[in-house]
């Protein structure tokens, strides 16, 4: 069975996080990914995160951030600071539709590395340049990490405990959003940009996308509150800043998130948490009213969600089509009834760790679907492959790069 990404190859130069989840999700769409990565050191990731267990249950050389970003690919190690080194890249860049680089701005160009340096080679290159502020602007010689387009995006400022409660502040996502926003945001524009060269025009374009640029336009609402009410949003805990009640409430043995989004479910509610006159309060009765007093509604709810069990409110809720949901622990995740029969869960056959889990594609095609494919790969297991197959090399050849420490 074909996939939908069947034929096209990607040469990989990303590494951390925003780069190489956009290249993991092509290679399960069916790409062919080639990493390239720091002889002896390898992606920084593959120092970060958990030991993965081997087959006997010890810690490995791999790494859980490694794995979750980098499934699907061949790993080749290149100096690319060494002439030759930036030789074999440019080679592999010849036969590659799509390059995807997350380098600062500027810093492949010393190598001829950059898009104006292989598209003369390649005029069909998708290139897709990922940074932290851009190609262009005063900020974009500048590094940064997850956290700091959190903050710079204004995101932070509407995450935490709100003002005047106990632990008040500014809070960051628990997961690095903006990195894997920014590989969505690519991820999508590659595919643009690869219909646009096989439908239209021919040849390939250079993609610049920030970090920065990419988590604004991801809390575009947030955004969009403002600039139509000139009122800055505030922190809401779990709260929402438009809709309620549409928050975190404590019940007898845990926490239950509830989203109410209109007045009928209101009403449904309402009913079932014992307390119907609520729903034609005047303090309430549409949801405007409701989101300008929920502090008030709050407090009227809050003692009857701490009568029963999660599980009690949320089959309860759930029968009214009220959207309520427990707030899981990851364990609690992957044995959930429904998460198990989506089969988010998988696995995977490692060479050196057997069987390992991955947690798959949500994606179901009904016609490409998504298989399993390799298994994130360890650090230069497919150079002498790929510098044979790709590029014709003797083993002569391939030996003396290794001896020189090229490869």
């Amino acid at each position: 069975m074909t996939s939908a990404l069947e034929g096209v190859k990607v040469l990989d130069l990303s590494r951390v996080f925003s780069g190489p989840w956009a290249a993991q999700m092509l290679a399960d769409f069916g790409a062919e990914v080639i990493k390239v990565e720091r002889p002896g050191r390898g992606d920084d990731v593959r120092h970060q995160g958990y030991p993965m267990p081997d087959r006997d249950g010890k810690p490995s050389r791999e790494t859980s951030s490694f794995v979750a970003m980098n499934r699907g690919k061949k790993s080749v190690t290149l100096d690319i600071s060494r002439p030759e080194g930036q030789a074999l890249v440019r080679q592999l860049a010849q036969k590659a539709d799509i390059v995807i680089e997350n380098f600062k701005a500027g810093d492949l160009k010393r190598y001829g590395l950059d898009y104006a340096s292989l598209s003369a080679l390649n005029p069909r290159l998708v290139y897709c340049s990922i940074t932290g502020f851009g190609q262009t602007g005063p900020y974009s010689h500048l590094p940064g990490y997850d956290p700091i387009f959190q903050s710079t995006s204004g995101l932070m400022s509407v995450t935490g405990v709100p003002d005047g409660e106990p632990g008040a502040g500014p809070v960051k996502a628990g997961y690095s959003v903006s990195d894997l926003t920014a590989g969505f945001y690519a991820v999508s524009a590659i595919l643009a940009a690869l219909r646009h060269r096989d439908q239209i025009s021919g040849v390939g374009q250079h993609i610049d996308l920030a970090l920065l640029d990419a988590q604004i336009a991801a809390i575009s609402h947030i955004g969009m509150n403002y600039l139509a009410s000139g009122q800055l949003p505030a922190r809401m805990g779990s709260a929402s800043q438009i809709t309620a009640p549409f928050r975190a409430f404590e019940s007898r043995d845990g926490h239950l998130m509830v989203a109410v989004g209109n007045d009928s479910q209101f009403r449904s509610f309402c009913l079932v948490i014992g307390l119907p006159a609520l729903a034609d309060d005047p303090r309430f009765d549409t949801n405007p009213k409701r989101a300008a007093a929920q502090a008030d509604l709050s407090r009227l709810i809050e003692p009857a969600m701490r009568a029963r069990t999660v599980a009690d409110w949320n089959q309860a809720l759930a029968a009214a089509n009220v959207p309520c949901g427990p707030i899981y622990t990851m364990d609690q995740v992957f044995e959930d009834p429904q998460v198990r029969h989506r089969q988010v869960l998988g696995s995977v056959e490692h060479p050196a760790l057997g069987s390992m889990p991955i947690v798959r594609n949500p994606i179901h095609f009904s016609a490409t679907p998504i298989a399993a494919g390799l298994p994130p790969p360890m650090l230069g297991e497919h150079t002498a492959d790929i510098l044979r197959a790709e590029l014709g090399l003797s083993a002569e050849a391939i030996e003396r790069l290794h001896a020189e420490g090229i490869v």
